[in-house]
């Protein structure tokens, strides 16, 4: 049985909760091994704030590094079908022939860093006309008198009848800016993306997915 996808318990938690949301969302709950949980909360949250206390800057890319290698090792070790890989800078981008797309056309998630206010992880899982949808672990009400303005985007749609697929779904052009607004990817320099397949259930690129980009 897949698992619906998680929320985070506090501010910093993004990146340990989009990285096990794709571990839920790629595999069925009774063969998940229990290690994979325990690396992925050991190893995140490991960024200082300017006062010196641990995990109040969240997950850094190092560690998201660590734990796609980590990943690929114990995978091999146990036989459990994951294959991970960890982009950064210029290859961290939205286009037909980009690896994140190719890897979202074959079945594949990508836990990506983009901006929420500050520095934010999500997890993309599809693509269909010029949109990416994705889970984004900070929970928001559409209907929220308080709902920050820049929700409120013809380029951002919220979606709420799919808890295990997604709650977003947002351009690919907003996505792709060098700006830091709400879901944009911001310079090249910063950014930094982790593509993971179940290898059992990915497409061949001979046999992609049709997202009519």
């Amino acid at each position: 049985m897949k698992n619906l996808l998680n929320y985070q318990s506090s501010e910093y938690d993004c990146g340990p909760v989009s990285l096990t949301n794709a571990i839920r969302y790629l595999f069925e709950r009774e063969i998940i091994y229990p290690d994979i949980i325990k690396y992925i909360m050991l190893y995140c949250l490991d960024s200082y704030n300017e006062e010196g206390e641990v995990g109040k800057s969240g997950t850094s890319a190092s560690a998201m590094m660590f734990l796609s290698n980590w990943l690929n090792q114990f995978g091999q070790m146990k036989n459990f079908p994951i294959s991970c890989e960890f982009l950064s800078g210029e290859d961290v981008y939205l286009a037909q022939n980009s690896r994140i797309i190719g890897a979202l056309q074959q079945g594949g998630v990508v836990v990506l860093r983009l901006f929420l206010d500050v520095g934010h992880y999500v997890l993309l899982t599809g693509i269909k006309e010029e949109k990416i949808y994705l889970f984004d672990p900070y929970y928001e009400d559409a209907n929220d008198p308080n709902l920050d303005q820049e929700y409120l985007s013809d380029e951002i749609t919220f979606i709420t009848d799919q808890p295990k697929y997604a709650n977003r779904a947002v351009s690919i052009q907003r996505l792709n800016r060098l700006t830091e607004g709400y879901y944009e990817m911001g310079p090249y320099n910063i950014r930094e993306a982790v593509i993971l397949y179940n290898r059992d259930t990915r497409l061949s690129s001979e046999r992609t997915i049709d997202y009519f980009i």
